[in-house]
């Protein structure tokens, strides 16, 4: 027999926000597809579209949180669509709901700083600029900065406001949903330190042969 006083853990707002993070990936993904050449490096394709993604998260989904965290307001709150996508992800971590000064802190430079910058390397991608590679590192060690800053504070104190107590919290919104964040970043840091190094070293060479 089912206990009706159990809480509901899959409820609609879960589908419908990760509905949301589906539809941005396919946006990203058509983007990719459109504005890219034919024969663009798989590299760049799965670069563009991350940053895609990355920027469409960090304004939409993000950028609604900065606006309901700040100015004397808090998701918990907070009403309308986005409030409630935000306490459903509060129920894995409570500090977005009560506007953390760490959490709102990071997602300002996050939301201000790092979703324009992938605009901006999203455009030298497409002109296929190679001096996105320098941003590409800047904009990939500002992620695993903000990354480790919302989450090592917590572990140090022990963990309080994280609820790992079934799969959907633990394994995707608080594993899968952050540690994308950092699995990627470290990809792009190696592949564009492949490029960088590559033409410092091409260009060493090139130098010391003129010399001789």
């Amino acid at each position: 027999m089912i206990d009706q006083t159990a809480p509901q853990i899959f409820t609609a707002t879960s589908f419908y926000s990760l509905a949301g993070v589906a539809a941005i990936a396919f946006i990203a993904t058509t983007g990719a597809n459109t504005l890219l050449p034919k024969n663009a490096r798989w590299q760049d394709r799965y670069t563009f579209i991350w940053l895609a993604f990355d920027a469409m998260i960090h304004f939409s989904f993000e950028g609604s949180f900065l606006y309901l965290s700040t100015f004397g307001r808090s998701v918990n709150t907070s009403l309308g669509p986005f409030a409630e996508l935000w306490k459903e992800y509060t129920r894995a971590d409570a500090r977005w709901g009560v506007s953390d000064p760490t959490v709102v802190s990071l997602e300002i430079l996050t939301v201000l700083g790092a979703a324009p910058m992938c605009c901006y390397i999203l455009k030298q991608l497409v002109n296929d600029d190679p001096a996105r590679h320098y941003w590409l590192v800047v904009l990939s060690t500002a992620e695993l900065y903000g990354g480790w800053m919302t989450f090592c504070p917590e572990w140090l104190t022990g963990s309080p406001s994280l609820d790992t107590s079934n799969p959907l919290y633990l394994w995707v919104y608080l594993v899968f949903m952050n540690v994308i964040w950092v699995v990627i970043p470290l990809w792009l840091m190696v592949d564009s330190f492949g490029h960088i190094a590559g033409s410092l070293r091409l260009a060493q060479a090139n130098a010391r042969a003129k010399k001789n």
